[in-house]
């Protein structure tokens, strides 16, 4: 893999979070945690390092209105304890 190829795997997974971030309804309440840049950079880390983009992807493009992400999601627990800040739960 080139290194180009990389960076451009590593944009899509990217995208792939704030598209999970913003279907479940969080992206906002991630913005305003405490020590928001760390929290999203974990976050970010951790979509990465996921094998699941072409899952996730579809997953993303079938669940338009979804409460909870998919079971392989490495930021569910995040996502949770944003949307109950968020009081959507």
């Amino acid at each position: 893999m080139s290194f180009l190829e990389y960076l451009i795997s590593v944009d899509a997974r990217t995208a792939l979070m704030g598209r999970m971030m913003q279907e479940l309804g969080v992206d906002k309440q991630l913005k305003v945690v405490p020590d928001h840049v760390g929290v999203t950079n974990r976050a970010v880390d951790r979509c990465r390092s996921c094998g699941h983009q072409d899952e996730c992807s579809t997953w993303l493009d079938e669940h338009q209105q979804a409460d909870d992400p998919p079971d392989y999601c490495r930021n569910r627990d995040l996502i949770a304890r944003l949307q109950h800040a968020a009081g959507h739960r």
